[in-house]
Formats: structure tokens, sequence, C-alpha cells
């Protein structure tokens, strides 16, 4: 390989490696958003009595981001995965609030 060449493929890298960190940032700005809105709906459900969980509309959400999911090139399982990690770590931040 030419000097030029891992000149070439070391910009390259940084270029992604500068894209990687910028969607990370938001990433977790989104999931700061998403959390605020979901310990507010615990708040909700607490002052009101509700079950801290909604299966029905998780098993819709789950859908929806299966599909979202394939439309985004996104391995589904993956999608699945994170959405069911993030719903228990809603689900416990509900429950903290019925406490």
């Amino acid at each position: 390989m030419t000097d030029d060449a891992i000149t070439r493929a070391a910009e390259i890298l940084k270029e992604h490696r500068a894209s990687i960190d910028r969607l990370d940032a938001i990433l977790v700005y989104t999931l700061g958003e998403r959390f605020k809105h979901t310990q507010a709906v615990g708040k909700l459900k607490a002052e009101h009595d509700l079950p801290p969980s909604d299966p029905a509309r998780e098993e819709k959400q789950i859908a929806r981001l299966e599909e979202l999911a394939r439309q985004a090139d996104l391995d589904p399982e993956f999608a699945k995965a994170f959405l069911n990690f993030i719903i228990q770590e809603v689900i416990r931040h509900h429950r903290k609030h019925q406490s």
C-alpha cells in the first residue's frame, strides 16, 4: 500500500469516526429527551393509579420499531432487543414513582 493510500485511508477513518461521535451524541440526547417524557408518563400513571406497564402498547411499539429497523436496514432483532431494554428501564422508573 502506498503512502498516499494509507494517508487517504486515515482521512476516511477520521471522517467515519467523527460521524460516529456525532451520532453517539444524538443518540444520548435523544434518549435523554425520551426519558423525560417517559418519566412524566410514570408520574401521571402513579397519580392516577395506573399500571406501570402497558403490554398492548409495548407489543405495538416493538412491531413498529421492527418495521422501522427494516426500513433503515438495521437488524430488526437488534432493534427489538434495544426497545425491550428501554421499556424495562422505563417500567423500572414508573415503579419507583408508585412506591
